[in-house]
């Protein structure tokens, strides 16, 4: 399982990196899109600093569960925005969530520790 969550961690760290890292810059296309989503460019920033710090979090010890979920729940907005906003296709925001889905699960054990549940090994 480790190679399994350093690849699908790195190759998730070289896709939001890029992503985010593209929204921060300014480049035309990200403008575009989010001129068309209609929330501002502000929203951009947001988007991009969320993927940047989410990428960053897959590789913190214990808390790689917070990263992709962060992640995760960034893909699950840009799915509906695609659907509901956007009109292209889906599929590479879904593929994106699936993927953090598959480190949450290999992660699964952090989970009752980041929601502050870790049993007390003293006792």
């Amino acid at each position: 399982m480790t190679y399994l969550s350093l690849g699908l961690r790195a190759f998730l760290t070289l896709a939001f990196f890029g992503a985010g890292g593209a929204k921060l810059a300014g480049v035309e296309m990200m403008v575009a899109t989010f001129d068309q989503i209609g929330f501002g460019q502000g929203f951009r920033y947001f988007t991009g600093i969320v993927e940047i710090v989410g990428a960053g979090l897959l590789w913190l010890p214990r808390r790689q569960v917070i990263g992709a979920a962060v992640l995760g729940g960034t893909m699950v907005g840009a799915v509906l925005t695609h659907w509901l906003v956007l009109g292209p296709s889906a599929v590479p925001a879904i593929v994106l969530g699936l993927l953090c889905t598959a480190v949450l699960y290999v992660h699964r054990d952090q989970i009752p520790e980041v929601l502050g549940q870790a049993k007390d090994l003293r006792s």
